[in-house]
């Protein structure tokens, strides 16, 4: 690809043909258009994210391929598409070569939760960059479009608001969360490097913090924490004072939004994705009260290190490039969300890890008291 920069330092493509089944008749996408049958590579394919995207393509008679080591999700979640001619589900670890003929690869491999991704942080790097370097590596044998799920946790705990995809971010390389953090930096470096060098059509997205049924009940993440806490009774936690903002985007909007720009020609990213109303976690906190009823109380707990004091995207580009932007309010994603936790066998679930939000913070400060102790600070 011929990439040249435009005056926020992103980079736009030369448009060219995606590789599919050129004689392959055309399905039906969700807003009636006709699209190219394409044989469609989804990594996580059963997480939170994964299975929504998963759910969608089949929807729209693609042929799809669910690659999951299922740390952090169960088959459970693809459960309804098990006994679809269109779709496949593999377990696989990224960090592995897995070798598959395809047109499109959505790499959304990776632990998201802070709880998650902190419990084995050498294995969250790996499936960050070995995984990326492996669906990289696929992509340029077989000449498929490959889409990297990045996060806003590229800009760490940022110092400007809104964050737009200009900005390089305020970022702690050696803290608790930089396993995630520079793997997601290491992983979109590696895609505008194999893009560069080999000329691997790439697309590069940044999801700001998503939420909707189909997550799983310990996610670990603030909207799940706050609806199965408040419809158990239990009070609910708030890390911090409760000031430090959010940006709630809903997940059918999200998937949308992912589906379009892989389907564009034009820009090959970085491109934020997310939802730019902001709320506090005390307001997130209070509203969830109220939804579903609860009678519980807001209790206060510190903040873990390094947790990031305002996240809202600019969504400029995506408006402007793929003519999107979010379409159902807070309020709204809250009900369905409820409602699906509400429904939710609770037995049909476990704890991927025993990790809490503190742990490694704890374990940081006992380290670092021991190099003052043995600096003689």
């Amino acid at each position: 690809l011929r990439h040249r920069l435009d005056s926020s330092g992103t980079a736009r493509v030369k448009p060219r043909a995606c590789v599919a089944c050129a004689q392959a008749p055309g399905v039906m996408t969700s807003n009636g258009q006709d699209s190219e049958f394409k044989r469609i590579l989804v990594t996580g394919g059963a997480g939170f994210l994964g299975s929504a995207l998963c759910r969608r393509l089949v929807a729209e008679g693609h042929d799809v391929i669910a690659l999951d080591n299922f740390f952090t999700s169960q088959k459970t979640n693809l459960t309804d598409l098990l006994d679809k001619p269109n779709f496949e589900l593999v377990r696989h670890d990224v960090t592995q070569p897995f070798f598959i003929e395809c047109d499109q690869i959505y790499n959304l491999a990776c632990p998201a939760s802070p709880v998650h991704y902190q419990f084995n942080p050498v294995k969250t790097m790996k499936t960050s960059v070995l995984g990326m370097m492996n669906m990289l590596g696929l992509a340029k044998r077989v000449k498929a479009r490959i889409l990297q799920a990045s996060t806003s946790e590229v800009y760490g705990d940022p110092d400007i608001t809104p964050q737009p995809e200009s900005y390089w971010g305020h970022v702690n390389c050696t803290g608790v969360r930089s396993c995630y953090d520079e793997g997601k930096r290491a992983a979109e470096t590696l895609c505008f490097d194999y893009n560069r060098q080999n000329d691997v059509d790439v697309r590069v997205i940044r999801i700001f913090n998503t939420y909707g049924p189909g997550m799983h009940p310990y996610d670990g993440r603030v909207v799940s924490n706050f609806i199965v806490q408040a419809l158990n009774g239990q009070d609910i936690t708030i890390y911090g004072d409760g000031s430090q903002t959010r940006s709630f985007c809903f997940v059918d909007d999200l998937i949308e939004g992912i589906i379009r720009f892989m389907n564009q020609d034009e820009f090959i990213g970085p491109m934020n994705l997310g939802n730019p109303t902001e709320f506090t976690i005390k307001q997130l906190a209070e509203k969830t009260i109220k939804m579903t009823g609860s009678k519980s109380k807001l209790i206060y707990q510190p903040l873990p290190n390094d947790d990031p004091k305002q996240r809202r995207p600019d969504i400029t580009i995506a408006r402007e490039l793929i003519k999107w932007e979010p379409k159902v309010k807070l309020e709204d994603g809250l009900k369905d969300t409820i409602a699906y936790f509400s429904s939710v066998d609770m037995r049909t679930f476990k704890k991927p890890t025993k990790h809490d939000a503190h742990m490694n913070s704890a374990m940081e400060e006992e380290s670092h008291k021991k190099k003052r102790k043995v600096s003689g600070a």
